[in-house]
């Protein structure tokens, strides 16, 4: 059986090729129907697009790529951003992952969270199976021994506080300042939360489901803004930070440009953190509005990354001897059985 993980990260790819390759709803009978994986689990950030597989033969890196975009788009030169991880090295990029070691801010812990809901929603579609159930689970116990035994996350950060961080440094004083948050998931409340502790007293928060906007908005002290009220709000706040599951661009220079001319010369900043993007990037190019999507906030988060540095090899420790392990596992006798009932087992339909 050959494990692997095929993907694009910050490391490789601009936001731009990533959300291209963000999935789509059927990604997983895709992947077990046309990419001929045993089993096979889609993880998505917004810094990431990998999959996770198990398969009786190789898979090309090239079908894998091609099974993540939406029908109709065709795979060009992108695939050469794709990254691949076979057997033992898969297993240590997995461990490092939902460690919070390959995250562009090194330590969040967003990222198991993240994680944790991918292998969910594989388990419950039948996609995954008994390699990448062993492998997950492994993977969250070495994320929480990482977290416990060194001190990676002191001082660590989300996405969410790192957009924070970059409009404290835009605005200075946040007492004044009236903020929209578009989108009330994980990350929306990472950067609420963010926002309260920083002073921000004049909070917004809106989402297509109204419950949620009221759920958060009494989280942090702030007011709901039903959805389709959202953009009326451009002519009052200074800035907009979004984080939508939005498959296309919520804001649009059409949508804007009218909302602009009631601001009397008072600049909007936007701060997108969704992948794919809520706002289109052309909207950078208006007067008087300042864009920052994902890619923009790398060189602020590493700032924070000297004072956790140090504990990067204490985790790697960590992560070497539960690489060892598994493989050990994955190359056992044991192992090589299940790999044998399962390949009598018949195929799915």
């Amino acid at each position: 059986m050959h494990l692997f993980c095929v993907g694009i990260s910050h490391h490789t790819a601009k936001v731009e090729t990533r959300e291209r390759f963000a999935g789509h709803a059927e990604i997983d009978r895709t992947l077990r129907a046309e990419a001929g994986c045993s089993e096979a689990l889609l993880l998505t950030t917004c810094n990431r697009v990998e999959v996770y597989a198990a398969a009786a033969e190789a898979v090309p890196t090239e079908r894998i790529a091609h099974c993540l975009l939406t029908a109709g788009d065709s795979l060009g030169e992108e695939v050469e951003a794709f990254y691949r991880h076979e057997a033992q090295q898969c297993v240590q990029h997995l461990f490092r992952v939902a460690s919070g070691l390959d995250s562009m801010v090194i330590g969040e812990t967003e990222i198991l969270g993240q994680a944790k809901k991918a292998y969910a929603a594989a388990r419950e579609s039948g996609a995954a199976g008994p390699y990448l159930h062993r492998l997950f689970q492994r993977a969250f116990r070495v994320a929480k021994q990482v977290r416990t035994r060194t001190e990676i996350t002191r001082g660590a950060v989300s996405v969410g506080s790192v957009a924070v961080d970059l409009a404290e440094q835009i605005f200075g004083n946040f007492e004044t300042r009236k903020v929209l948050l578009l989108g009330a998931g994980e990350a929306s409340e990472r950067t609420a939360r963010a926002l309260f502790k920083r002073g921000v007293r004049d909070l917004r928060v809106s989402n297509r489901s109204l419950e949620r906007a009221e759920a958060l908005a009494t989280l942090v002290g702030g007011r709901p803004v039903a959805m389709e009220n959202w953009e009326s709000q451009c002519r009052e706040v200074d800035i907009l930070i979004s984080s939508t599951a939005s498959p296309t661009p919520l804001l649009t220079r059409e949508k804007l440009s009218p909302l602009l001319h009631d601001r009397l010369d008072r600049p909007l900043f936007i701060i997108d953190i969704a992948v794919p993007r809520d706002v289109a990037p052309d909207v950078n190019e208006m007067e008087g509005v300042y864009l920052y999507d994902i890619d923009s906030l790398q060189s602020i988060a590493q700032q924070s990354l000297a004072q956790r540095r140090q504990q990067i090899s204490a985790g790697e420790e960590i992560i070497a001897g539960h690489v060892d392990e598994f493989s050990g596992w994955f190359t056992s006798p044991r192992a090589r059985v299940m790999q044998s009932a399962l390949e009598l087992r018949p195929s799915e339909s």
